[in-house]
């Protein structure tokens, strides 16, 4: 249903205490059925070094992101292009220091919660809390909705935006026309403000 509203990517959740987390052969049946150019990503968030081994064994992923406390020595040791997620909720960050740290990850992924939580709190954190000057692709995260989201990519020009809890009817179940009016905004925001 996201692809045929026109989703870029998907995000599958390895993380078992999410209401979205889905089982490895879950994962696999939707990957299975996705269109050319859609790219999977497989969110994980302090998963043990096995777990991310396993779901890679059976389930192919474009691309990780890394939602925890995760070092950068643990992202790379799979050979796969990776997000880091940054805890955005603890208010601005050391980007420069982050970008030393994860200079192999391919994105800074900006979310609203804070460090040792888990993301999809349907919350928006203070996006002024973000410089200009971040060398890393930035992908705005946090609360996004079809509401606000034409608003956080004219103040961040964020490479992409990630929404989850935005779109849904509840917990862990997308609404179809939550998703489309997401996307048409985002297709649409270069003739807003």
């Amino acid at each position: 249903m996201c692809v045929e509203q026109g989703v870029d990517a998907l995000g599958l959740v390895f993380y078992p205490p999410s209401p979205r987390n889905l089982s490895v052969q879950s994962a696999q049946e939707i990957v299975d059925v996705l269109p050319p150019f859609v790219t999977v990503v497989g969110l994980f968030m302090n998963a043990d070094e096995q777990a991310v081994h396993d779901v890679l064994k059976h389930c192919h992923l474009d691309r990780l992101q890394f939602h925890g406390n995760e070092p950068a020595t643990f992202c790379e040791q799979f050979d796969q292009p990776y997000f880091k997620a940054i805890a955005m909720g603890d208010g601005q960050q050391d980007f420069e220091a982050l970008t030393d740290e994860y200079a192999k990850a391919s994105a800074f992924l900006l979310d609203s919660h804070r460090r040792d939580e888990a993301g999809g709190t349907g919350t928006v954190f203070d996006w002024l809390n973000v410089p200009e000057d971040v060398s890393k692709p930035l992908i705005l995260a946090g609360g996004l909705t079809p509401d606000n989201v034409q608003s956080g990519i004219n103040k961040l020009n964020p490479y992409a935006v990630d929404c989850s809890s935005g779109v849904e009817q509840k917990p862990g179940v997308k609404d179809p026309q939550k998703v489309r009016l997401f996307v048409e905004n985002v297709r649409n925001v270069s003739t807003t403000e």
